[in-house]
């Protein structure tokens, strides 16, 4: 499999080649050259584990890049924790990404892209710092996936005061070849800073740099294995099926197009916002415009301008009315989410978080419209980890998972920059 820049002005790469370098010379994204539909998989797919149905999804996309049983054993080691699907109510149902070891559904790809940048590294005398911008919970997935791996080092940049108290310990309390950069902005800030840097020809002849953001091909690919699992346990509940998606940058969203194009029978998807609402606006006006980023309580997605966009317009080869078709865009306000964590938590006795809230609201108001449909949302983070928001909303203390207290115990460690020189400086520190 090759992989070509979106700004077409770079040569094509194979899987090793756009997983470490994270973005192409003529800094556009790495898309594939081809997407291969696999009807014999989804012929088997009630015979087949996740891992392997993960393992026959992604093989196209990493080629000869990485041996077989190699991948299968990266696989194992992602995958070693559960999607539970829960019902909220009749035809609406939870897709629990939280699971893993840092509780939020950054840990799949974080923890696939670590171990596919080892193997790459591993042979090797060189340093690879990966490099990666956060508005939450990337950033902590990031750190405990590449923690103390051999060969490489992690600068974290995340937006000072616009993180949650866990989000910031996550980030913050390793130590070790994990740095983080509390940077005076907001996460837009940040992004722009990361992608200067790929620019910056200084820092790039001192440093092997990639990216850990979901711009790195091996952090979005994976991202389609929440798409199966939650499909094969919904199919036994009926058809159709749609996703609805909390979305920032976006790429948890075009990794399901990734997935519906391999052959999954995905209906429909609905991609919902907070007030950062740059996309569902498109999909009303057909203008793209991005905007300053506004600061919510689901901070996550408080994304102005999203950068895996341009991989979901390539998906429909920029034909507007074809992406319309497949998806609809829906935007909430903090006020209507925090209306809907204490109404669902009273009713129902489950808990959401600011982000998930937001995917089931999407949901009901798709299904006014399509009844008859089986909807899952995706829960994308544990509800602790917005306790300070959580708790207020529904006037009770939200325990805090065992794995959780020992980080939270710990010291932060971080360094404070305010402007694009000192990033630079810290980058070409000796």
């Amino acid at each position: 499999m090759l992989y070509s820049s979106l700004n077409h002005l770079s040569k094509s790469e194979s899987f090793k080649e756009a997983v470490i370098k994270g973005i192409a010379p003529d800094k556009g994204l790495y898309y594939p050259e081809k997407i291969k539909p696999l009807p014999d998989l989804f012929r088997n797919l009630k015979n087949l584990s996740l891992n392997d149905i993960a393992f026959k999804a992604i093989h196209q996309f990493v080629g000869n890049s990485i041996p077989e049983k190699k991948l299968k054993s990266i696989i194992e080691e992602t995958l070693s924790f559960d999607f539970p699907l829960i019902e909220i109510e009749e035809n609406i149902f939870s897709l629990e990404l939280f699971h893993g070891p840092t509780l939020a559904f950054k840990d799949v790809g974080a923890r696939f892209m670590a171990r596919c940048l080892g193997y790459f590294n591993n042979n090797s005398d060189k340093i690879i710092t990966v490099l990666v911008a956060t508005s939450g919970d990337t950033g902590g997935a990031v750190a405990n996936g590449f923690y103390n791996i051999a060969g490489i080092e992690v600068v974290i940049l995340y937006p000072k005061g616009k993180v949650s108290k866990i989000q910031e310990k996550q980030m913050t309390a390793l130590g070790e070849n994990i740095s983080a950069i509390e940077v005076e902005g907001v996460f837009d800030n940040c992004q722009d800073m990361v992608k200067r840097v790929f620019l910056d020809t200084q820092i790039n002849k001192n440093r092997n740099l990639t990216s850990a953001n979901s711009i790195n091909v091996a952090r979005w690919l994976p991202q389609m294995f929440y798409y199966f699992a939650g499909y094969i346990k919904a199919s036994k509940l009926g058809f159709p099926i749609n996703f609805s998606v909390p979305s920032g940058n976006f790429g948890n969203l075009c990794a399901g197009l990734v997935a519906q194009n391999l052959g999954l029978p995905i209906k429909h998807f609905l991609a919902c916002t907070n007030l950062n609402d740059v996309v569902p606006r498109y999909l009303d006006s057909g203008i793209y415009k991005p905007t300053d980023t506004i600061q919510t309580i689901s901070n996550a997605m408080d994304v102005g301008n999203p950068s895996n966009f341009i991989r979901i317009q390539k998906v429909f080869n920029n034909d507007i009315h074809k992406l319309k078709k497949n998806i609809t865009g829906y935007s909430f306000n903090d006020s209507e989410t925090k209306k809907c964590i204490k109404n669902i938590y009273k009713k129902h006795k489950y808990l959401l978080d600011p982000h998930g809230a937001i995917g089931y609201l999407g949901l009901k108001e798709y299904s006014k419209f399509n009844p008859n449909q089986i909807g899952i949302f995706m829960e994308t983070a544990h509800p602790c980890k917005f306790s300070d928001v959580v708790e207020k909303i529904i006037n009770k203390k939200v325990e805090i998972p065992t794995e959780l207290n020992k980080i939270l115990k710990s010291k932060k460690h971080s360094i404070k920059i305010s402007n694009y020189n000192e990033l630079k400086d810290f980058l070409l520190r000796d």
